[in-house]
């Protein structure tokens, strides 16, 4: 976003024809610093123990592509394994001892023992592998959850049923291990099918960096060479259109570069002789010279990338609200185990106890569990999708509705990221129109973003066209051209000052105080007027500011951009608080500041600035609109690009809490009956709990839990 004061040419950074109105946000020379240690409230760790030692190679992207593709093979290799366990449970219900005895049939031919142990055998490796070894991940993590509490029932089952096929007496559980497996399978494959899986952040990013660059020899030749071969001290020639390679000095040479890739900021910066150049970014018309200052991992971009890749490996070690549950299962179940066959042991005898153990382990971890929360995710991310949310990453979107705070890009998130017109000021013998009819007519000859908000003004005016000639850009003033056979200027503040031309400082001074651009009309140097343009404020960002304020959420804006600009915006908009020239890689510190003493940010952005801010906060939410890394890089995307949306990601992060709390009490509710009468507390009033009862418990669990998390919605 520009600003507007001549006397900040200190910051040397003016914007292409229009280049007095300088642009605070660019000060990315120091961007090179960072790299602090992240840690990421559930983000979904792809990265782990993948070193990234030379960011200025090219060979992260294949890392990336097979990442995602690893996703889609995990949702693949459930599918196939619970279809596959479906299968060969259908002939172990009918074999099982227990559905016969329910169902009143009999199944006896030689080797029928042989064969259901045989099938169960099947399952029990083929369907189980995923939770078994998940088990040991938890286990080695010393954190119990959902893959530990399946494993403990379907070990306990598969051993005690093998042991009551061939070396004991007792019920066999095979029918409850088949269904447990493929019930969890489903559960698994569903919940990940609704999620989008890994991200592929870092892939983005190196995929801004060329590859090659034109090096400027001793002689004074240009030969092509790989940026790799580059280092520090060596000349490169960036043409008109092209990628800067890598960070340098701009020895030689006049033109604007496009840094809203790299800065989230859309207005063009111009760069001259003694400033710097970001690698990444995109050389406008002119042609560059640049003296190369940094490479590899110094560079600018390989230190968000670092940062990125920084927050990405740093898993935190919360759990998503159903391995809590499951955590707390799994010490109920061992804890009820060990009492119940320590108290039969004594009374009675080794297979009675062993058999009571056994049921308890098993009823502990209900089937329903399995359907309790992936039922409710799947059903949310359905609602999401319709309301405009885009889910990438679950445990960060389960806690949305515990934000404290809500931290927002400025430009392209509260703002549309575009120039439009605001006030229009002419002179006092010509009108409005007229003045307006003279830039826009000019105007049509630039790209530039203020060049741009004028001729929108005048096509949605429906203003008439003049007829241009001999169209000149004034480089670090403005532009000129004939319009009816009189010369028309379009210029700076500092343009204005400088050729002495007097004009109306007052309202010049109040339009810059508000973080409004300055542009001035001149007709054969006679001064016609002055326009002012601002990066435009969605209408939808004071509607979600207002309902945050009101939810008692603390709303804080942060950008780049100078504080005029800032305050300007924040103040319109009511928001909380204002952070304003903060370099983009300082973005991620605020971010860890104000999570500070426990508090819960959330982050809303749409720029490559914004990624490493994004995966610091305990919720990163991306405009649809934004830059793919901002996109892969966040929990939450905003489809639609309308930041009141936000709301409800509120809403239905809510809503889906309280379903899950729902379906796991249905789903775990009934141990607290069912687990004491497992254990046989009133055996000797003759009520005991067998494992056909604890069957139809479960069923009925089961069914209760699909229909409730079907019942989930939001207004």
């Amino acid at each position: 976003m520009a600003t507007h004061h001549d006397n900040k040419q200190k910051n040397k950074h003016s914007h292409s024809e229009h280049s007095g109105h300088e642009n605070p946000s660019h000060k990315t020379n120091d961007s090179s610093q960072g790299g602090s240690e992240h840690n990421r409230q559930g983000h979904h760790n792809e990265y782990e123990g993948h070193e990234h030692s030379s960011h200025s190679s090219h060979d992260h992207s294949g890392h990336e592509e097979g990442h995602s593709g690893h996703h889609e093979h995990m949702v693949g290799d459930f599918k196939k394994r619970f279809w596959i366990s479906l299968v060969l449970s259908l002939p172990i219900t009918y074999l099982s001892p227990m559905i016969q005895m329910l169902l009143g049939y009999e199944v006896n031919f030689t080797g029928n023992t042989l064969l259901l142990f045989l099938l169960s055998t099947i399952v029990f490796f083929y369907g189980g592998k995923p939770f078994l070894l998940g088990a040991l991940d938890e286990l080695k993590a010393k954190a119990p959850g959902m893959m530990l509490l399946i494993s403990l029932a379907i070990v306990t089952a598969y051993v005690y049923s093998s042991l009551t096929a061939f070396f004991i007496e007792g019920s066999d559980f095979f029918f409850e291990l088949a269904t447990l497996i493929v019930i969890m399978l489903v559960g698994h494959w569903l919940e990940m099918r609704s999620l989008m899986g890994a991200s592929k952040a870092l892939a983005e990013l190196i995929k801004l960096m060329p590859k090659e660059a034109h090096k400027i020899n001793a002689s004074g030749n240009i030969v092509e060479v790989s940026v790799e071969e580059l280092q520090p001290g060596d000349h490169i020639l960036v043409k008109s259109g092209e990628k800067i390679p890598l960070d340098g000095e701009i020895f030689e040479g006049e033109s604007t570069v496009d840094e809203s890739m790299l800065t989230g900021e859309s207005v063009p910066v111009e760069k001259a002789p003694g400033m710097e150049a970001i690698g990444g970014a995109v050389n406008g018309e002119g042609v560059l010279k640049i003296k190369v200052n940094k490479t590899g991992n110094d560079t600018y971009l390989s230190q968000v990338i670092k940062l990125v890749s920084d927050a990405e490996k740093t898993k935190s070690k919360a759990q998503g609200f159903a391995d809590i549950a499951a955590r707390w299962l799994f010490y109920v179940a061992v804890t009820s185990g060990i009492i119940t066959i320590a108290y039969w042991i004594t009374t009675s005898d080794f297979e009675f106890a062993l058999e009571r153990m056994v049921t308890v382990l098993i009823i502990a971890c209900p089937h329903a569990l399995g359907l309790a929360t992936p039922l409710v995710t799947s059903r949310s991310t359905g609602i999401a999708a319709k309301k405009g949310l885009l889910i990438r990453n679950r445990t960060p979107f389960e806690g949305a509705w515990k934000l404290d705070r809500v931290v927002f890009d400025k430009t392209g998130t509260l703002t549309e990221g575009n120039f439009g017109v605001t006030d229009i000021h002419p002179s006092n013998d010509v009108t409005e129109e007229d003045l307006l009819k003279l830039a826009y007519s000019v105007e049509t000859q630039s790209d530039h973003p203020i060049a741009r908000g004028i001729v929108k003004e005048g096509k949605e005016r429906g203003l008439e066209l003049y007829k241009v000639m001999d169209y000149r850009n004034l480089t670090g003033k403005g532009l000129k051209a004939k319009v009816n056979g009189t010369e028309i200027a379009i210029i700076s503040p500092g343009a204005m000052q400088a050729n002495n031309i007097s004009f109306d400082v007052k309202t010049y001074e109040k339009l810059a105080q508000q973080g409004k651009t300055v542009v001035f009309v001149l007709k054969d140097n006679d001064f016609q007027g002055m326009i002012a343009l601002a990066d435009i404020i969605r209408e939808s960002s004071y509607k979600v500011i207002e309902e945050l304020n009101n939810r008692g959420i603390e709303t804080v804006m942060m950008t780049g951009d100078n504080s005029r600009v800032a305050n300007y915006v924040g103040d319109k908009l009511g928001m909380s608080k204002v952070i304003a020239e903060v370099l983009p890689h300082e973005k991620s510190d605020n971010v860890k500041k104000l999570k500070e003493g426990g508090r819960k940010v959330g982050m809303i952005g749409d720029g490559i600035n914004d990624a490493p801010a994004l995966a610091e906060a305990d919720l990163g939410i991306a405009i649809g609109a934004g830059t793919d890394v901002a996109i892969e890089t966040a929990d939450v995307v905003l489809v639609n690009s309308n930041p009141v949306d936000i709301l409800n990601i509120f809403k239905l992060s809510k809503a889906s809490y309280r379903k899950m709390v729902q379906n796991l009490a249905w789903a775990a509710g009934y141990n607290i009956i069912a687990i004491p009468l497992a254990a046989g507390v009133l055996y000797f009033a003759g009520i005991l709990i067998t494992p056909a009862i604890g069957a139809i418990l479960m069923s009925l669990s089961t069914i209760i839990v699909a229909i409730n998390a079907q019942l989930l919605k939001i207004d």
